[in-house]
């Protein structure tokens, strides 16, 4: 409820300032004149003074109060408007009217004091009731700030980043913003911190070389597969299939077993002279993709085999390097692995096994991490069916609580 006071020459003239400003619905509380103030405040006239009053669109509380208010406005008399002195020939009779007019001026000054008064309480009021609505929006989204904390650490999220999601978000937390503008910012500001996703392209002149890395075990060959199915399949590209993976006998045959299949080029790769030769053998290739062996963060010499292959491509092809990371795999192991290829070579991110883990958490902690961009995300052994493009919004939605 809003309550304030106007002025005019006359009543109408105050209130119609009053309905100018606060609506044709207000309500008038309290009528008197006073007389202004002043150095030449004797030579001026009294001027009329209404206090008025009126609802707020979510204020539904006080529409009593003030019909109260007004019915008590209509039993107050108004305050006479020309009382003056005139000396009367009968000492008794005047002195009677005197004190009839002091009479009724205090009994006046008296109903003006109480509404004053039921003014000052009303106002009071008012503030307690904004001050504790006002406690209770703070305390609901302070429990909001909570249940998102504990969903993003549930998603085993990493702290860092989950405080910095709710010092973000906190600073929205002002007395108008819903849980829903809060929850939009967050999601929006998560699917921004993921970037855009970056999958294989074409080249512009010859073949586009793509490499993919990363430990034993992670999915690395079925990946390609897939890859290479929808590259072949679905759009009709010529794809040639490489390996250098002569640790593991089975994953050279697996990868040429898929390669029958597709009726794609397919050979083992033992040096780095016969990768370069196998580039210019298969220039005509629109992409010639390359398994590599997978092998430990912490082995310094496969480490450094792996750099020679990578260094070793003349620099007319155009190179990508995917590193093949499981979701499965501990959020510490999963930095190290990362920042032991960031010593050598830039690198996109594939994760898989998505269909093997509850929490999308490591997603988020190691784009934020590497700053690499997202790619692909595998959820199964079919090929080519269990692969997709990285999609910001599904993994926000889930790491939010969404399904």
């Amino acid at each position: 409820m809003i309550i304030k006071k106007f002025q005019g020459k006359t009543e109408l003239e105050a209130v119609n300032h009053a309905k100018e400003e606060l609506g044709e619905n207000v309500v008038i509380m309290h009528v008197r004149q006073t007389k202004p103030k002043g150095l030449f405040s004797f030579f001026r006239k009294k001027v009329y003074e209404v206090s008025a009053a009126v609802e707020e669109e979510q204020d539904t509380n006080y529409g009593k109060i003030a019909e109260a208010v007004s019915a008590i406005r209509e039993v107050v008399p108004k305050e006479p408007e020309n009382i003056s002195y005139k000396p009367s020939i009968n000492k008794e009779v005047n002195d009677e009217s005197l004190s009839k007019t002091t009479d009724d001026t205090n009994s006046s000054n008296s109903i003006e004091e109480k509404l004053e008064s039921l003014h000052t309480l009303l106002e009071k009021q008012l503030v307690k009731e904004e001050t504790e609505a006002q406690k209770k929006e703070e305390n609901k989204n302070t429990d909001f700030f909570k249940l998102i904390y504990n969903t993003l650490i549930d998603n085993e999220v990493d702290e860092k980043y989950v405080n910095s999601i709710i010092d973000g978000a906190a600073s929205l937390n002002k007395p108008n913003a819903t849980i829903d503008y809060i929850l939009a910012n967050i999601y929006q500001k998560m699917i921004l911190k993921f970037g855009k996703t970056s999958v294989i392209k074409e080249a512009s002149n010859g073949p586009k070389v793509v490499f993919f890395v990363g430990t034993t075990g992670v999915g690395k060959t079925t990946t390609i597969a897939k890859i290479a199915s929808k590259l072949s399949l679905n759009d009709k590209k010529k794809v040639t299939l490489l390996t250098t993976d002569t640790y593991r006998i089975a994953a050279a045959e697996q990868l040429r077993t898929y390669a029958n299949i597709l009726e794609n080029p397919f050979r083992v790769i033992y040096t780095t002279d016969e990768l370069i030769t196998a580039l210019k053998d298969f220039e005509n290739s629109d992409y010639i993709l390359i398994d590599t062996a997978g092998h430990s963060q912490n082995n310094e010499n496969q480490k450094n085999g792996m750099k020679q292959f990578l260094d070793c491509v003349p620099e007319k092809y155009e190179k990508e390097v995917y590193l093949v990371l499981s979701a499965t795999t501990k959020y510490r192991d999963l930095i190290s692995v990362c920042d032991t290829y960031s010593e050598f070579t830039k690198y996109k991110i594939v994760f898989t096994k998505l269909d093997e883990t509850s929490t999308l958490g490591n997603l988020y902690n190691v784009r934020l991490h590497t700053d690499a961009q997202m790619s692909y995300v595998t959820c199964g052994q079919n090929v080519p069916d269990d692969i997709d493009e990285f999609s910001p919004q599904s993994t926000v939605k889930q790491l939010l609580g969404g399904k």
